[in-house]
């Protein structure tokens, strides 16, 4: 009766739709189905005393201690308006440039993915500082929009990413279950780390494709008085080099202590945490209402992680009892194509599931599931978390529920139409695609740096 793990997956996937609390969804549907199945003898209630040592597993998971510290360090450089001093700084440096407004927009967007790494914050917080400027400058509004749209996204991709640590502790799992299915029982770990180092490469190539296409478009899309050919004087240049610097600092001790290996990801997260506090204060910005708002942010997007977390692993547990994990297998394993079509299809697969579930659902319900078959087919297991990362950030730009529309969408001026939105993210979305060709083509991308540093 390996199909009722099927239907328990489209029943998890419509209570969503219907607009149930995820965490609250994943668990309840999983243990009603789990019922149900004891009944009729489909399911073995035996499944769930390994219950209680995977929700002890998740609290004292070492790599998970770095969620709550970089959402931690996030929210501090939100609230202490880092976000906008980069803004500024940056076009103050590039509005001499022709396009200097969206090349601007495009590097403080990836220097808030290395620096927040919060999606939400950083789309909102660029929607409400650059594209009424942007506008105002002459851009149109599908173009300003579908920047913004598309380098808030960057913080999935560009460490330190929590995507990229939800991933690697889940694919650390899903590499060792594959490793003793395999009859190896000195099963190595994938790091968070190998995935930072993984994705620095694919993370510039796309702000690089970024900057490329708008420095193109921008030429055509608006008129040459943006140029300004006057020289900010001394006091200015010190004052942009004043809010450049110090994120630039920041950003470079906590990437580069683990790309360097003199710390981990957590440890990395707590230099980070303190860091941007310092920040805070030698700007005058820090109080205690402002700590109060970053711990209680903090503790809310914590709280939902880990929620979502212990929802996932009963729904993993009622999955495998009723055969699922077999039958994923065998699917998988029989397609025409061998590792390539499986490859593609569960690409397919995620990237369709983008357009209802969030990241968070995906990496914790959908890759336990196919990655550990995947990695059985030889797959290198950080080349696979680079492919996933990306797949998930396109499906935060994909209308028509890309979550990246919908955060613009709320803060956008009313005379931004959502189909200018949608309009503007395409290209976007288009060049993402192209990555992900690139990387399924030339693997080495991914896979080089790492070898390089840890061989």
């Amino acid at each position: 009766m390996e199909w009722l793990s099927l239907l328990l997956f489209l029943c998890v996937c419509g209570a969503l739709l219907w607009g149930y609390p995820v965490a609250l969804t994943l668990a309840g549907v999983s243990l009603i189905f789990a019922g149900l199945g004891s009944v009729i003898g489909a399911f073995d209630v035996s499944y769930l005393s390994a219950m209680p040592n995977r929700l002890f597993g998740i609290v004292s998971n070492q790599t998970l201690i770095a969620v709550p510290v970089f959402i931690f360090m996030g929210v501090v450089l939100e609230k202490s308006r880092v976000a906008e001093d980069l803004l500024v700084a940056m076009a103050s440096l590039m509005h001499r440039y022709s396009s200097g407004m969206a090349v601007s927009v495009v590097l403080v967007g990836m220097l808030l993915a290395a620096s927040t790494g919060i999606v939400g914050a950083t789309v909102v917080t660029m929607g409400l500082l650059s594209l009424p400027s942007m506008l105002k400058r002459g851009y149109s509004a599908s173009f300003a929009s579908g920047t913004i749209c598309a380098t808030g996204t960057l913080g999935q991709i560009i460490p330190p990413s929590i995507a990229l640590i939800l991933l690697g502790d889940v694919l650390s799992s899903a590499y060792q279950k594959a490793q003793i299915s395999m009859g190896i029982f000195a099963p190595e770990s994938v790091s968070v780390g190998d995935l930072f180092v993984g994705a620095l490469i694919p993370g510039l190539l796309l702000v690089m494709m970024y900057l490329l296409y708008v420095m193109v478009m921008s030429r055509r899309d608006i008129a040459t008085s943006e140029t300004d050919a006057t020289e900010p004087g001394m006091t200015a240049q010190v004052s942009i080099w004043a809010a450049l610097l110090p994120p630039l600092l920041l950003i470079v001790v906590v990437l580069g202590s683990i790309l360097a290996g003199y710390a981990t990801p957590t440890e990395a997260a707590g230099v980070g945490a303190t860091g941007a506090l310092l920040l805070a204060l030698l700007r005058g910005r820090f109080s205690n209402k402002m700590l109060k708002d970053v711990m209680l942010d903090t503790t809310r997007t914590t709280a939902m992680v880990f929620m979502i977390l212990i929802g996932a692993s009963v729904f993993s547990l009622v999955f495998r009892g009723f055969g699922g994990e077999t039958l994923i297998h065998d699917f998988l394993s029989g397609l025409p194509g061998g590792v390539l079509g499986a490859m593609i299809v569960v690409m397919l697969v995620v990237f369709a599931l983008g357009f209802i579930l969030d990241f968070i659902e995906i990496t914790f319900v959908v890759v336990p599931i196919v990655a550990p078959v995947l990695l059985m087919m030889g797959i290198d297991p950080v080349w696979l978390g680079i492919m996933l990362a990306l797949n998930l950030q396109t499906s935060f730009l994909t209308p028509p529920f890309g979550f990246a529309l919908f955060y613009l969408r709320g803060v956008a001026p009313k005379n931004v139409l959502t189909s200018d939105i949608y309009k503007g993210v395409v290209p976007f979305i288009i060049m993402q695609i192209v990555l992900l060709i690139g990387l399924a083509l030339w693997p080495e991308l991914v896979t080089w740096l790492p070898d390089k540093l840890y061989s």
